[in-house]
């Protein structure tokens, strides 16, 4: 793999697309099994949550790790060895029978995750310096439409009863087998070591609207990943192939609105979006709680699915433009406090969902789409 080829724009723009589908098609085919997984090891909503923080805590351990390989080798070949390993820890979740079995295998499933995910962007970095216009966003685009024909596979193989080894096992090999094949397609960039930074890098008072905001959004898109085809199972008993039918929609709806998002941007500005987008994550969420039947929450669920696709970006590209810092420093500081939403809120879902009900756990979650609102009209008054 030290072989670096020509390549146009176009093809390194097809490549570094495919990484980062390989990337959401993986991860959603696991989150798509959760249930099965739950069932398989009879855990209560407590016990699943503790599983489940094995994976944000295999991913936080392992940045410092990540950005250290980053500044000596280059993206192409840590991205690489990400889809490898990740796809490999992959097939093994497909094998595990005991519950210490997926703590350890979740952990390396983190690891692998983060060491993928952060070396993919920094290869959208690299593609978008060849073009003028602006091209990254799609690629976080084709992330949730992979994420979406995951859920979708993932409801057909629990919908013909086919089991996660064969389903877990068979994406695993594929997505193998394609990272091989599109390494050639990817960027080259000659490694630039770069200054030792401290590893939380934390938002100031000005910047600390914008993490909050990434923060609430984060912590509900990823429990929606984790937690929304056990809502339907376990507060509205719809069964186990609706669950996994309500995260599919949930996926649908997350990538139709990141494919629509500049096009809104446009016709609304950001902070009205922002706004909306708070709004919508409240009341879908607030719906599928007060009115627990399959029609109106998976209603609710696609509100919640358009409210979370395009805060996060829209957050960004405000904040960057800050006279205070510069967009690289506001960018990393928002990104440290959001990225905690996202890996450690769901997990607490479990704990929250044994003492108080689900229902109850999503109620207050539905709190954090209020949060949202909140924030946007302070950055309104500046």
């Amino acid at each position: 793999m030290t072989e670096v080829r020509n390549r146009s724009p176009r093809e390194l723009r097809i490549g570094c697309a495919v990484f980062f589908f390989i990337s959401g098609f993986g991860y959603s085919s696991w989150a798509s099994r959760i249930p099965s997984v739950q069932q398989h090891l009879n855990l209560s909503e407590a016990q699943l949550g503790t599983l489940l923080f094995a994976l944000p805590i295999g991913l936080m351990l392992t940045l410092p790790v990540t950005g250290r390989l980053l500044s000596h080798y280059a993206s192409r070949t840590i991205m690489m060895m990400g889809a490898l390993l990740f796809n490999i820890v992959l097939f093994f979740l497909g094998l595990g029978t005991e519950v210490w079995q997926f703590y350890i295998i979740l952990f390396a499933f983190g690891a692998a995750r983060n060491l993928l995910n952060l070396s993919v962007n920094a290869q959208s970095v690299g593609v978008q310096s060849l073009y003028t216009k602006s091209v990254i966003t799609t690629f976080h685009g084709i992330w949730s439409l992979a994420g979406f024909a995951g859920a979708a596979v993932g409801y057909l193989m629990v919908r013909f009863n086919i089991g996660l080894f064969y389903h877990l096992g068979a994406v695993s090999i594929l997505l193998c087998i394609t990272s091989l094949y599109f390494y050639s397609y990817s960027f080259y960039e000659k490694p630039k070591p770069v200054e030792r930074k401290p590893f939380l890098i934390l938002p100031d008072r000005y910047m600390l609207k914008f993490a909050i905001i990434s923060f609430a959004c984060m912590a509900c898109e990823n429990t929606m990943y984790d937690w929304s085809a056990i809502y339907f199972d376990k507060a509205i008993h719809a069964g186990q192939s609706a669950s996994t039918a309500a995260f599919v929609v949930y996926m649908v709806a997350m990538t139709t609105g990141r494919f629509a998002g500049d096009k809104l941007v446009v016709l609304t500005g950001i902070k009205n979006l922002l706004n909306y987008s708070g709004w919508f994550i409240f009341c879908g969420l607030t719906l599928a709680v007060a009115l627990p039947h399959p029609v109106t929450a998976g209603l609710g669920f696609i509100l919640v699915g358009l409210g979370v696709s395009c805060v996060v970006p829209l957050v960004f590209s405000i904040a960057g433009k800050s006279a205070k810092l510069s967009s690289g420093a506001a960018i990393a500081s928002i990104s440290t406090i959001g990225y905690f939403g996202f890996l450690l809120v769901p997990p607490v879902i479990g704990y929250m969902a044994q003492a108080f009900g689900m229902r109850w756990s999503f109620g207050l979650i539905a709190l954090l789409g209020g949060l949202i609102v909140l924030m946007v009209r302070k950055i309104e008054e500046e």
